[in-house]
């Protein structure tokens, strides 16, 4: 079964935050490659940090197996075999964009977070990219190395105007958007290929939408990749793309390596199919010897694209922030592999994830014999979001009672799924008596059992609202205390008083009545666990049919 092994968190407790720690100790991060001193001791305040620079792969294999956090640059690969090995392992932490060094599905598997820090390094790339582009088109390295080599060849490095050419770019995510407008403050006209972003956006952005990648590399006069590694992208750039180019035209790489086939460039190049290019990434790296370094037409860098001081400094922190919010029992606000609320009301709907989780709970033990279909509605503001986090918060909760391995936002869908266990949402624009409010089914022995709540006051503070068939208004909170009463005079005073035999202090009381003098509820939030004892003790006592102990 998929999550982390039994040995992974035998013999740990609860921290504050729900965390799985170990006795007497803090979470452990390990951090393998230089990072930005402000991210290093963001951590240091909560965990215990080593920072053990230029690991090989063999000593990251024997020391992985301590460590709960581990955040890597580009040099680090974290494979299979490496997430095996990581019995504790909860998050990895990418200083960056790509996270093509990282086995994304074992990590998944093993129920790991993988996050990045896509935002980090954004302004850095993108001014790269502009930057090689007037590079190549102004042949600025040639002219510079000629020029210290005690030569004075204006004729021979005349160069071409980027403005009123088109720039072609195949990827208009965060670094092609901040490319786009640059192009455009220089007077270029921009043709962009993204199926991901609208017609109305491109319109908003001034760039007109290509419907192909052909459409691009046959109308650029240069053409710049912002695609990620994927198996679907890899020699995106081949012999036929490049013949489709103009033969003035100019190929601009800072992505990733491999996306282009260098030895097609290599020969494109050579024999004048295309204009020139400029890379910063390359298919194996590092590399100082390649083919295309012997062309005057191209020109080149080690990979510069995140090599800015601020970029470094902004990737270390959002890194180590993403880390620690993971060891800390919440979704990354960048997590790769996580359900991450995204777009408009993403703050908002993240919310309602810990009610959603403390619904599931209750509502699994409130059944008995639950059924294996949950049903989740949203009605209200919070219906017209994305909720893909509130789901997987509800099926944590359902399932944390049923299952052996520690649950997170990411092994949960998957353990779900083995244990099949469906899941069925509605959305509800409109509802009556609150602004939001988040309804969970689920069919057990006697029938269906619902559970609702919402979100209240400034604070957000989370209410039950309905449970056992009855409306109620109380704060769950951790141990919670469940009665089915007949609905006669003296019943409250009867829980107070057997509670009080029992040494149990109540904290707060809900209760829900249906017509007078029928049935009744009682919601009751104690200090400490419910035994047995006292349950039995209820049950014989006239007037009670129901009680049930519920731990939050």
């Amino acid at each position: 079964m998929a999550g982390l092994p039994r040995r992974a968190w035998e013999g740990r407790r609860r921290g504050p935050a729900g965390l799985l720690q170990e006795r007497g100790d803090r979470l452990k991060v390990l951090i393998p490659e230089k990072l930005a001193e402000p991210g290093i001791e963001l951590l240091k305040k909560d965990f215990d940090v080593d920072v053990l620079l230029d690991l090989s792969a063999d000593e990251l294999l024997e020391k992985i197996g301590e460590y709960d956090g581990l955040i890597i640059r580009s040099a680090t690969r974290v494979t299979a075999e490496v997430i095996d090995r990581a019995d504790n392992l909860k998050a990895i932490g990418r200083a960056g964009i790509g996270v093509d060094n990282i086995d994304i599905e074992a990590a998944t598997k093993r129920g790991v977070i993988v996050a990045n820090a896509p935002e980090s390094n954004t302004v850095a790339a993108a001014e790269h990219t502009l930057g090689l582009m007037l590079a190549a088109a102004r042949r600025i390295p040639a002219a510079d190395a000629s020029l210290k080599n005690g030569e004075w060849k204006r004729s021979a490095f005349k160069g071409v105007e980027v403005r009123e050419k088109t720039l072609g770019l195949v990827g208009l995510g965060h670094v092609g958007a901040i490319v786009a407008r640059g192009a455009i403050g220089m007077g270029m006209k921009v043709l962009a290929y993204d199926p991901y972003v609208s017609e109305d956006r491109m319109r908003s952005m001034n760039v007109e939408r290509a419907e192909t990648t052909d459409e691009v590399f046959e109308n650029a006069d240069f053409i710049s990749l912002h695609v990620p590694r994927t198996p679907q992208t890899m020699g995106l750039v081949n012999e036929q793309s490049l013949a489709k180019m103009k033969p003035t035209a100019y190929l601009i790489n800072v992505a990733r390596g491999g996306i282009v086939d260098e030895t097609a460039l290599y020969n494109a190049l050579k024999e004048g199919v295309v204009g020139g290019a400029a890379l910063d990434v390359f298919a194996e790296e590092p590399t100082t010897e390649s083919p295309i370094f012997s062309l005057p037409n191209v020109v080149v860098t080690p990979h510069l694209g995140a090599s800015t001081a601020e970029a470094q400094d902004r990737a270390g922190i959002t890194a180590a922030e993403q880390v620690a919010t993971a060891l800390r029992g919440q979704v990354p606000m960048h997590a790769i592999n996580a359900p991450v609320p995204v777009g408009e009301g993403a703050e908002f709907v993240a919310q309602f994830s810990g009610l959603c989780e403390e619904l599931g709970s209750l509502l699994y033990q409130l059944t008995d014999r639950p059924g294996d279909t949950l049903k989740v509605e949203y009605r209200g503001e919070v219906a017209n979001f994305d909720t893909r986090l509130l789901d997987v918060s509800a099926q944590k909760g359902l399932l944390a009672p049923m299952v052996f391995e520690p649950l997170n936002f990411v092994n949960t869908p998957i353990l779900a799924k083995e244990r099949g266990l469906r899941l069925e949402t509605a959305r509800i624009s409109e509802s009556h008596d609150y602004t939001s409010l988040v309804v969970l089914r689920l069919d057990g022995e006697g029938g269906e059992n619902v559970v609702s709540g919402t979100l209240s006051g400034p604070k957000m503070q989370p209410r039950l609202v309905e449970a056992m068939g009855f409306d109620f208004d109380v704060v769950p909170e951790k141990h919670m205390l469940f009665i089915r009463n007949e609905d006669v005079p003296g019943m409250i005073g009867r829980v107070g008083t057997i509670l009080g035999e029992h040494g149990i202090n109540i904290g707060n009381m809900a209760v829900g009545r249906g017509e007078p003098g029928s049935r009744a509820a009682m919601a009751v939030t104690v200090d400490e666990p419910v035994p047995d004892d006292v349950l039995k003790t209820f049950l014989q006592t006239p007037g009670f049919n129901e009680a049930r102990a519920v731990t939050l």
